[in-house]
Formats: C-alpha cells, sequence, structure tokens
C-alpha cells in the first residue's frame, strides 16, 4: 500500500474540494512525501458546533505543522517509504519526531472524515446494534466516550475502536494512538472507528476551557457514516 491509500482510506482527496467523484482522484501519481489533506466540507460547515476561525487554524496551521514536521524527521530514512500505518505500527517510545507528527498527522487526517454537518445516528445500522448491544443504549455508551474525552489529562485523544468481536472506548495522550503497538501492545489490532481532538487549540477559541462543553458539542457532528464504514471494511 502506498501513501495515496491512505488518503484513499480515509476518504481525503484533492477531489473532495471541488465535489469531483473520489474513485476518478484515486488515480494518480505516488507521491515522495506526506501531505496535507484538504477538508471534504468547508471550514464553515459544522457551525455553530464547531467554529471556522478553530476549523482553519486547526487544519490549515496546526495539521499542516505535523505533516512538515513528519517529512523533515523521515527526509533521507528508509521509513518514508513506508505507509502511515505502518509507520505508526513500528515507532518506539523514544522516536518522538515520527511518534508526534506522526500520530499528529494521522489522527487529524481520520478526524476530519469523523466530522459531519448532518449525519444521524442510526440505530438499526452494523455499528448502532454492535454499540446498544455492548453498551445498553447511545447514551450509555456516549457517556463512556465523554467520560473519556473529559478524563484525559491534558492534550490527547478519546477513541472507540473494535478488534472485530467488540468495542472498547480509551483515551491516549498527546497525539499517540491505538496504531502504535510498540507503544500500546494491549490495543493490538484495534480499529478505530470515532475519534476525538481533546487538545485545546481543537476548542478553546469557542469554548475555551469549557471542554465539557465541546464534547457535548461534538455529538452534533459527528460522521456516523463514516463510522458505520469504517466498522464493516474488513
Amino acid at each position: 500500500m502506498k501513501k495515496r491509500d491512505f488518503l484513499k482510506t480515509l476518504g481525503l482527496t484533492a477531489a473532495a474540494v471541488t465535489l469531483s467523484p473520489l474513485a476518478n482522484a484515486w488515480d494518480r501519481p505516488a507521491v515522495d512525501e506526506f501531505t496535507l489533506p484538504p477538508l471534504p466540507y468547508a471550514y464553515d460547515a459544522l457551525e455553530p458546533h464547531f467554529d471556522k476561525m478553530t476549523m482553519e487554524i486547526h487544519h490549515s496551521r496546526h495539521h499542516k505543522g505535523y505533516v512538515t514536521k513528519l517529512n523533515e524527521a523521515l527526509a533521507g530514512k528508509p521509513q518514508a517509504s513506508m505507509t502511515i500505518e505502518k509507520l505508526l505500527a513500528a515507532v518506539k517510545p523514544d522516536e518522538l519526531a515520527v511518534r508526534n507528527n506522526g500520530g499528529g498527522h494521522f489522527n487529524h487526517s481520520l478526524f476530519w472524515t469523523l466530522l459531519a454537518p448532518s449525519s444521524p445516528f442510526v440505530a438499526t445500522s452494523k455499528v448502532g446494534a454492535a454499540i446498544i448491544g455492548q453498551f445498553g443504549s447511545l447514551e450509555a455508551f456516549q457517556k463512556t466516550f465523554v467520560g473519556a474525552a473529559t478524563g484525559q489529562f491534558g492534550s490527547g485523544w478519546a477513541w472507540l475502536v473494535t478488534d472485530g468481536k467488540k468495542l472498547s472506548v480509551f483515551g491516549t495522550p498527546n497525539q499517540d494512538n491505538p496504531l502504535m503497538a510498540k507503544i500500546y501492545p494491549q490495543y493490538k489490532n484495534q480499529r478505530p472507528l470515532l475519534a476525538l481532538d481533546v487538545w485545546e487549540h481543537a476548542y478553546y477559541l469557542k469554548y475555551q476551557n469549557k471542554r465539557a462543553d465541546y464534547v457535548a458539542a461534538f455529538w452534533n457532528v459527528v460522521n456516523w457514516a463514516e463510522v458505520e464504514k469504517r466498522f464493516v471494511t474488513k
């Protein structure tokens, strides 16, 4: 799998900006560096829950910074030819440049696809049935996820993952994620389904220090169709 396939997997391509068919956009030459994927919606598309200025700064500055520093860290190294998934699976705890910036690139690339102006939870979908079957209700799942998001000390992420049999919810610090098998062997073979960025740069302009309000707003913009797609894709 080449780096362009990572963008294909996440459904993020340059064609999304012009609303061209995604399938056609996948057929493009491989690149030697990781690139910043465009958002599949306008910066103001998630208003009033996620504001335009935060989305623009978050994407065009913070995420872009991770991409730039990741490419700098990989320049001239054999790992430069690896997919982002394999790169993170192999990263060691002390390889901080790749760990932090590679994690930042993967996490944000995934995060953008998990947001949408209107994509409601469907209880009869496969992931909906799995959530209700395991947690008892959507509200019970949300309470567990909110606990992971608001309980994460400092910067980090909240995750819903699956190993193909059951669902799990947990948090990771900084830009760490479940793909980092050498750092989190307990999460090996876990596939991320839903992720929430709880770094202050994701919400401070609108919500200041009220992380709980930001987390509550998140449920209004979850792209449940994308979560379903990730759940059913093996």
